[in-house]
């Protein structure tokens, strides 16, 4: 589906193997990329990528910066901190997040970026409502800037039923 000049599409995958200018990383609040999706993205991305958000430190929930990607496919990753570190989210942070990751896109000329199901897998927030909550917030943002630069925005979900849950929960909202 197309809004304006920015493309959003829905697919599975594996988001560290995408090749986009950004792909974001459900973060906490400590940068500390353990598990989940954090996780496989310093495995696959290398430990620069961790040195990087250290150096950063701690950010505040529903922030975002972003760092280099290493190894990965990807030329940068954008750490948006959907939890603190007892792994609790909500509809707020998620949307606070994605806004500032797409805040730091714009800063950065990004004109690919893709999104995993932000405060979904650790964080536990359920896929049909972080689907209405982050598309909203792409409609809002694409919308709303005169001149964005993102051009494609990926949502990629992990199996084809998270794919169908994100796609369905969105249908309703295309008006």
């Amino acid at each position: 589906m197309k809004i304006n000049n920015t493309e959003i599409k829905i697919i599975n995958g594996d988001i560290t193997e995408m090749k986009v200018d950004a792909i974001v990383n459900a973060a906490n609040s400590h940068l500390i990329m353990g598990g989940g999706v954090a996780g496989v993205i310093r495995r696959k991305g290398g430990k620069i990528i961790q040195d990087e958000c250290n150096k950063i430190g701690t950010i505040k929930i529903g922030e975002a910066v972003i760092t280099g990607a290493g190894k990965l496919k990807a030329k940068h990753v954008i750490h948006a901190v959907t939890m603190s570190m007892d792994n609790k989210t909500d509809e707020n942070i998620i949307r606070d997040s994605f806004r500032n990751a797409l805040r730091c896109a714009e800063e950065k000329d990004i004109e690919t970026i893709a999104f995993p199901a932000l405060g979904c897998g650790i964080g536990g927030f359920p896929l049909e409502e972080a689907a209405k909550i982050m598309f909203e917030s792409a409609k809002r943002h694409i919308l709303t800037r005169e001149k964005s630069r993102i051009r494609e925005i990926i949502f990629v979900m992990y199996n084809d039923e998270a794919r169908q849950t994100f796609l369905k929960a969105i249908v309703g909202l295309l008006d």
